[in-house]
């Protein structure tokens, strides 16, 4: 036997909710075995900018290598960087 579930408050502002949200618990307001999975397809992670020192043979054999695949040298970066760590 499920629990009633609770009528949401209506909040005047974000900080109003969050002080909520970290004094109760979201199962006596939502009825999580109703939830159903979403695939948010067009978010995008959230990138920084950074600064990277190569050596400039390295960087030349880089867009080399860039320019063979047609990508762009840092996105050619990107997809190394995260290859080397998936094979960790």
């Amino acid at each position: 036997m499920s629990k009633p579930i609770k009528e949401l408050p209506v909040f005047k502002t974000e900080a109003e909710e969050t002080a909520f949200w970290q004094s109760h618990d979201s199962t006596d307001y939502v009825d999580w075995t109703q939830a159903h999975k979403v695939r948010l397809s067009n978010l995008k992670p959230s990138t920084k900018t950074i600064s990277l020192r190569l050596p400039q043979h390295l960087l030349d054999s880089i867009k080399v290598a860039a320019n063979a695949r047609d990508v762009p040298y840092q996105s050619l970066i990107k997809v190394w960087l995260q290859e080397k760590l998936n094979a960790r």
